[in-house]
């Protein structure tokens, strides 16, 4: 089954109690731009990452979640000397820590850090028709010229409020030799 593969720069979710406090109590996540997962949009929002050598201004993604999650490159993560380990979105007890800096205050966050497990969201359709259920581990193949790459431990992730795409990191983007968004073929 072939799909759209797109590349998820570093980025951060924040929850609302951290909103609060880097933002201002009560302040609402402004949308700069819908993303291809329904409900997802990347913010107006900025937050310094500051990490043991260094920091990076890190774009905002909403809606708020519950709790507070940094996601970023494993180059990212040794530029500016945190730990990322390599974690599955939403999963993050014993991941790395920074200090967030925002507008109106700062935050030691001392869980959430982390690189973003290479990912497939699929409807429930589209995973029942490429025979796939959620959490199941597979291979995702992209073309390119001179890097086409097939990566392995790729998680299908099934919800019916997800669209079908895979999501890559810059690294693993770069490793492939693309750029943007592009189309990829699901071998189990």
């Amino acid at each position: 089954m072939n799909c759209i593969v797109e590349i998820s720069a570093r980025h951060l979710h924040l929850s609302q109690e951290h909103l609060d406090i880097l933002f201002g109590a009560g302040h609402q996540l402004t949308n700069k731009k819908d993303l291809s997962q329904p409900g997802q949009f990347a913010c107006e929002e900025k937050v310094e990452v500051i990490g043991a050598k260094g920091s990076l201004k890190m774009s905002v993604l909403g809606p708020v979640r519950p709790e507070t999650q940094v996601e970023l490159s494993l180059t990212d993560a040794r530029s500016i000397g945190v730990k990322a380990p390599v974690r599955e979105s939403g999963v993050v007890a014993g991941s790395g820590s920074c200090k967030l800096v925002g507008p109106c205050g700062e935050v030691d966050l001392t869980e959430g850090v982390m690189a973003a497990k290479r990912h497939i969201h699929m409807t429930p359709e589209d995973a029942e028709k490429a025979g796939i259920v959620d959490k199941q581990i597979v291979k995702l193949a992209v073309k390119s010229e001179g890097r086409s790459l097939i990566f392995d431990d790729v998680v299908a992730r099934v919800s019916p409020k997800y669209a079908t795409a895979a999501h890559l990191d810059t690294d693993e983007a770069n490793a492939a030799g693309i750029s943007g968004t592009v189309e990829g073929e699901i071998i189990l």
